[in-house]
């Protein structure tokens, strides 16, 4: 099989283009968990699967996370293959991609960087507390798509200080705490100047801290957005793997359009020889 790997600010994914591989459906959670492994293959954050559209796109994107658990979407996932679909001629500047939770549009800025339009915001709740071991932290709850991919927006001052053990320990009790049922990305983030937040994400189904998270930090400057704590346009987010860009489009208190824009890096093109996979 042939593959890509490719990052968005550190968020990194391998790519099958299974219009020309054939591989059966039913083996695309045990080649995400196989591939995904670090140690033991190529690794990667998330494994995604190019198909044949089925509602109007100009393909279809299949997402899997790292443990063979299948995603709604993925932000800088999304961006990283319109950068696949435009240079291996499925789509142009402009393309439309089928994810699992709605259609999403995509724009070639230049050679690196792309801007996806990402999925509708369908639940926002600004004042959603949660309390672990006693202490109750201030979380913001937001789902983006049909059906929703699920975030936690927590503030966290001090974030780029804070012990990682500690706060990758309470980011596992957060993601799979009872008030969200659906399990939730953790985007812990502070403010850090006007129009500039910082971010670090526990991701449901790596289980771990990623080096950037797109629907993540969308959910985070939607939530800022609409507490009035930062203007909605341009604003910069900077993660461990760098800086995204996002834009909040509004009518009063109901979000229209949420835009992701960063950059893409292709690591490497190959051939997957793995022998743990019945090839």
């Amino acid at each position: 099989m042939k593959f890509w790997k490719m990052n968005g600010a550190g968020n990194d994914f391998l790519i099958l283009n299974n219009l020309e591989e054939r591989q059966r459906a039913e083996d695309f959670p045990r080649l995400a968990r196989t591939l995904c492994e670090r140690h033991l293959s190529i690794g990667a954050d998330g494994f995604m699967v190019v198909e044949a559209p089925v509602q109007g796109g100009d393909y279809r994107m299949l997402f899997f996370n790292s443990d063979g658990t299948v995603g709604e979407m993925c932000g800088n996932g999304a961006r990283c293959i319109c950068r696949y679909g435009y240079e291996a001629g499925l789509a142009g500047e402009v393309q439309r991609v089928e994810t699992t939770a709605g259609m999403v549009t995509g724009e070639r800025i230049d050679r690196r960087r792309y801007r996806v339009r990402l999925n509708d915001p369908t639940t926002i709740r600004l004042d959603c507390p949660v309390e672990v071991d006693g202490v109750t932290y201030p979380c913001a709850y937001v789902e983006l798509g049909c059906p929703g991919l699920p975030h936690a927006a927590v503030p966290f001052p001090g974030l780029r200080e804070a012990d990682e053990d500690k706060l990758r320990e309470l980011g596992r009790r957060l993601r799979w705490h009872p008030a969200f049922p659906k399990g939730a990305n953790v985007n812990f983030y502070e403010l850090t100047g006007e129009d500039q937040v910082y971010e670090h994400t526990f991701e449901r189904g790596v289980e771990d801290f990623t080096y950037a998270c797109g629907t993540g930090t969308g959910s985070v400057v939607t939530v800022l957005t609409l507490q009035g704590k930062v203007s909605g346009h341009n604003v910069r987010a900077r993660m461990p793997g760098g800086e995204l860009v996002i834009d909040v489009e509004r009518d009063r208190d109901r979000v229209t359009d949420l835009y992701l824009t960063g950059p893409t890096n292709i690591v490497c093109k190959g051939e997957i020889t793995d022998e743990e996979l019945p090839l």
